[in-house]
């Protein structure tokens, strides 16, 4: 097993044992999928994505990601369904990234996205004019922050995209993740290891940032 396999299989039990520690916390399941699908391992992360969605149904990608293991599963049937709703929800909450990425999904396996009904129409533009701050990572609208929470383009991207409320949440999240993992964050490691779970739970689009587009 290569150096990466391991690191990876050594992250999956790490998010099986917070997941199962905590059944309610939505960031270990959806995790915990992230890391099942780099594995391949699809079936298993559709279930720890659906777990997610159970929690917070208004979490656009946990939708997206849900339906995209559940095609490659072989599941397709359920995975259209998944995929309708989840396409109603990002709509509905101007989740635009996850719609379209819904969308292509769908199409990848011969179906059209859903016509909206008036009334995911109808909150969508409500939204839109309301001109209220929503969170990328819960799809809720919360307070925007006034200052980045710390230095550099991630901190500028979190300050753009999540809600105060929602960093908050991940101040106690974090708080669990040191001491579950016993990280000691004077070693560059471990600070690694809480860097690593501090995006996977806000939901950074390093890729994005790595290119300029944090803003």
């Amino acid at each position: 097993m290569s150096e990466q396999q391991t690191e990876l299989e050594q992250r999956i039990e790490r998010f099986e044992h917070m997941a199962k520690a905590d059944p309610e916390n939505e960031m270990a399941h959806f995790s915990l999928g992230n890391a099942y699908a780099q594995g391949g391992r699809h079936a298993e992360a559709a279930g720890s994505f659906e777990e997610c969605i159970r929690i917070n149904p208004d979490m656009s990608k946990a939708w997206q990601l849900c339906g995209q293991e559940m095609v490659k599963a072989g599941w397709e049937d359920k995975a259209v369904q998944i995929l309708e709703q989840g396409y109603e929800i990002a709509a509905s909450k101007g989740d635009l990234m996850p719609r379209d990425a819904i969308a292509e999904t769908l199409r990848s396996i011969g179906k059209e996205p859903p016509a909206l009904s008036e009334e995911v129409a109808e909150r969508a533009e409500e939204l839109k004019q309301s001109g209220a701050f929503i969170c990328g990572r819960t799809g809720k609208a919360g307070t925007k922050m006034e200052h980045q929470p710390f230095r550099g383009p991630i901190g500028e991207w979190i300050k753009e995209h999540i809600a105060q409320e929602t960093w908050t949440e991940w101040i106690g999240q974090g708080t669990k993740v040191i001491n579950e993992l016993r990280l000691d964050l004077s070693r560059e490691e471990d600070q690694e290891t809480y860097d690593s779970h501090m995006h996977e739970f806000l939901g950074v689009d390093e890729a994005g940032i790595s290119d300029g587009k944090s803003g």
